[in-house]
């Protein structure tokens, strides 16, 4: 009875799987022809016949960024603003969220939805008065444009996702760490905080990968001054509209995709429990 039922489903599983790597095959497509046209010639990349292979790899396109005086800089503010975010919104988001689930105050559930309102406006919306608040506070071609703004658009996801992992923490775990004498910082942060880690390394997966592509506020904020810009700027350099450079764009995009790869498989394993726990709540 069972080989028969094994039988029946087996043609509905190999459909599922075909359909799964055909699908991961659509989605890597274009990361694989990024690579492959970074590692082209000049010649084989303005082809009119292009091939999904190459028979001369050349690293000519990766010597010409790695060349740009600019480029370490670039790459470090990079850094800076993806690592501010992750950690600025990560702390915040886990008190915010500790808040709104274990304290009752007015208007908590009015808070929450301001939450939820916030995901829906649209980014390129808020670009322009973005733009004007941060010209009046001074801050303006500095690298405090960029990570103010990501950390107030990561925050009301970030809430939202731990809200479940704390809910999911017994209450009765803090009464018995307040019998044995903890306090409520102690448990907080030396009981709770573990807890929710998981939830945590998954918002900030989100928050990171935002944040490193982020092109929009890197080019609307930072008019002037180009010491402080970030990688997806760098881009420029090489795209010219009368003689753009895509050799150059594609080694760019490479080795900016590789501190995304490098994190994310820091963090998967913990990534995964992460989403389960979301997918449990």
């Amino acid at each position: 009875m069972n080989l028969a039922r094994a039988r029946v489903r087996r043609p509905g599983r190999l459909a599922a799987e075909a359909a799964a790597l055909l699908i991961a095959v659509v989605v890597a497509f274009p990361l694989y022809w990024m690579v492959l046209s970074a590692f082209k010639p000049a010649g084989e990349i303005e082809s009119s016949e292009p091939r999904p292979w190459t028979t001369s790899p050349s690293l000519a396109s990766f010597r010409r960024v790695f060349g740009q005086q600019e480029f370490g800089r670039y790459f470090l503010n990079s850094l800076v603003v993806a690592g501010a975010v992750v950690i600025a919104s990560a702390l915040i988001a886990f008190l915010a969220a500790t808040a709104v689930t274990r304290f009752r105050f007015r208007f908590r559930t009015t808070l929450l939805i301001m939450f939820l309102v916030a995901q829906m406006v649209p980014v390129e919306a808020l670009t322009i008065p973005l733009f004007f608040l941060m010209r009046d506070f001074g801050q303006l071609n500095t690298l405090g444009s960029l990570i103010l703004p990501h950390i107030a658009f990561s925050l009301p996801f970030a809430i939202w996702m731990l809200r479940g992992f704390v809910k999911a923490v017994p209450e009765a775990l803090e009464e018995a760490a307040a019998i044995d004498g903890a306090g409520r910082a102690r448990f907080l942060w030396q009981i709770l905080f573990p807890l929710v880690l998981p939830g945590l390394v998954a918002t900030s997966v989100f928050s990171f990968i935002s944040t490193w592509n982020d092109f929009l506020f890197a080019k609307s904020f930072l008019i002037s001054d180009t010491s402080q810009s970030t990688l997806p700027m760098a881009l420029l350099v090489f795209y010219k509209p009368d003689d753009p450079d895509w050799g150059g764009v594609m080694a760019a995009s490479t080795v900016m995709t590789i501190p995304v790869l490098v994190f994310f498989v820091l963090v998967q394993r913990r990534l995964v429990s992460g989403l389960a726990g979301a997918v449990k709540d």
